[in-house]
């Protein structure tokens, strides 16, 4: 009998060994302030903050890898990290591939910047970045879409005047649009886009999507997940009520 309990210890350690692997945090780094690369090479921004400390909550081991952001699903599919924390909204059509979590962030607006507030951007070319919901909602204007990999190519292409105006979210515009001394403006009005913004998983992990939907919903029965956001976004950022 002290055999069989010995053995079951050792069974039960082992699995709980194997139950202890690092989780992988997979980002884009290059779209501030939800995510960048700060001047030390480190991964920065909200979604670090906010990623750690739902790992520190759900009592994970977690790490941060980037990878560009026209593969960031495919690579998560395919088992090179474990999560995607890139602002990534939740829409109906990635849910089709991965899972998300419950949201961490409420549907933000979406804006156009331009060097002209009254910029066509009805019918002329607009910048944004590819794969996002951005893009989708311009393809489906009248306007003519001007795909680029990165965030800051698609502001870029205004800027040197390939594109009428840039969409993309507000929150990462606001930066450019303030500190561009009045080169850069708002052009027409915001438009709300998507369910907000998850972690998305393999759907096959359904345990990681109930443990990162807990400390989620930790965050914001206490508060702390509206005061990061306002720490991030500023005191106009949209929060959950």
């Amino acid at each position: 009998m002290k055999k069989l309990i010995l053995a079951a210890a050792a069974l039960a350690l082992t699995a709980g060994m194997g139950m202890a692997q690092t989780i992988r945090m997979g980002t884009e780094g290059a779209y501030p302030p939800y995510n960048f690369i700060n001047d030390a090479g480190e991964v920065d921004g909200f979604e670090r903050e906010l990623g750690d400390e739902l790992c520190k909550r759900a009592k994970l081991d977690c790490t941060w890898v980037t990878n560009d952001w026209d593969s960031i699903i495919p690579n998560l599919v395919s088992g090179n990290y474990d999560t995607i924390m890139a602002g990534m909204s939740i829409t109906p059509e990635r849910e089709q591939v991965i899972a998300f979590s419950q949201n961490y962030t409420p549907p933000a607006d979406s804006a156009y910047a331009a060097l002209s507030a009254d910029a066509d951007i009805e019918a002329g070319v607009i910048a944004a970045q590819t794969g996002t919901i951005q893009a989708a909602h311009v393809a489906e204007t009248g306007a003519t879409l001007l795909e680029f990999a990165t965030g800051d190519e698609t502001i870029a292409a205004v800027k040197n005047g390939e594109a009428d105006a840039v969409f993309a979210d507000k929150d990462f515009l606001a930066p450019s649009v303030a500190e561009s001394n009045g080169e850069l403006v708002w052009a027409g009005e915001a438009v709300a886009l998507g369910g907000g913004i998850g972690i998305g998983m393999r759907q096959s992990d359904t345990d990681l999507k109930k443990t990162f939907d807990t400390a989620i919903q930790s965050m914001k029965d206490d508060g702390s997940l509206n005061e990061m956001i306002v720490k991030w976004f500023g005191e106009d950022a949209k929060v959950f009520e």
